[in-house]
C-alpha cells in the first residue's frame, strides 16, 4: 500500500512563517510536520510515500531528499503551480498506481495509530474518511457521520457532524475519466455520498489542524509538556 501526503499548499494562513518556509516543514517539538506524518506511516509498513510539491518545493526536496535518510522511498510529484487536493492527486496518479492508498494532509498533527487503515477495506465505496470531533474554529464540521458512514448536511441524516481530519483511504477510481488541472476534492466526496459510495469512522486519538502560527506555537508548548504522551 502506497501514501500520499498533501504538502503543495502555500500557506497563507501561516504568514510570515511560511514566506521562505513550506507549511510541512514547519516544525512542533524540533520535527517537522511532514516528518511526523512520515514517520508514523513508516511504523506501519508504508513505505512508499508520495508527496505533492508547488510552493518552495525546493525546499521540500533539500530537506527531505529521497526519504532514504527516513527509512521510505519518497516518490516526488511536482506541479509547479498548486493544483489543489483532488488535482494534485490526479497529477500523482501514475506514481500511486490502481490500488487503495493513504492520503494525509500534510499540515495536520495528530497521534492516530494509522494501522487500522492499512484493514480498510473499500469493496464498491470510493474513500474512507476519518473524522473528528469539530475544533473551535470550525464548530460546524464537514459531514455527517452514521453507521460507519459519511454524508452531506443537505441529505438529512441523523448522526453526529464531524470534521474531516485530513487523513483518509482513497480509491483511485474515485478520478477516473477527470481532467488533469485545478480541482478541489470536496466537491467530489460530496458527489461520491450522494451515491452512497463513502465510509467512515472517527478519529481515536488527538489532532490538530496546524493552520495558524498561534495554533503551531500553542502544539509545540503542549508536546514539550507531555500533553499528547
Amino acid at each position: 500500500m502506497k501514501a500520499m501526503i498533501l504538502a503543495a499548499g502555500l500557506g497563507n494562513r501561516m504568514r510570515p512563517l511560511t514566506l521562505h518556509t513550506p507549511k510541512p516543514l514547519l516544525s512542533v517539538a524540533d520535527k517537522p510536520l511532514i516528518v511526523w506524518h512520515i514517520e508514523k506511516l513508516k511504523h506501519i509498513g508504508i513505505t512508499q510515500i508520495v508527496i505533492n510539491t508547488a510552493w518552495l518545493a525546493d525546499k521540500l526536496v533539500e530537506a527531505l531528499g529521497d526519504g532514504a535518510a527516513l527509512g521510505v522511498n519518497i516518490l516526488w510529484s511536482h506541479e509547479g503551480e498548486g493544483l489543489e487536493t483532488a488535482g494534485g492527486i490526479i497529477n500523482a496518479l501514475p506514481l500511486l498506481g490502481d490500488e487503495p492508498f493513504i492520503l494525509v494532509n500534510g499540515d495536520v498533527w495528530t497521534t492516530m495509530d494509522f494501522a487500522p487503515l492499512l484493514d480498510v477495506q473499500l469493496n464498491e465505496n470510493l474513500a474512507h474518511l476519518v473524522l473528528v470531533e469539530n475544533p473551535i474554529q470550525h464548530p460546524n464540521g464537514d459531514f455527517t457521520l452514521s453507521a460507519g458512514r459519511a454524508y452531506t448536511f443537505e441529505q438529512g441524516v441523523g448522526g453526529e457532524n464531524l470534521t474531516f481530519s485530513g487523513v483518509s483511504v482513497i480509491h483511485p477510481k474515485m478520478f477516473s475519466g477527470l481532467d488533469a488541472g485545478k480541482r478541489a476534492l470536496a466537491p467530489l466526496l460530496k458527489a461520491a455520498m450522494l451515491d452512497g459510495k463513502i465510509a467512515a469512522s472517527k478519529l481515536q486519538g488527538d489532532w490538530v489542524d496546524v493552520g495558524t502560527p498561534e495554533r503551531l506555537t500553542q502544539l509545540d508548548q503542549q508536546i514539550r509538556a507531555g500533553h499528547y504522551a
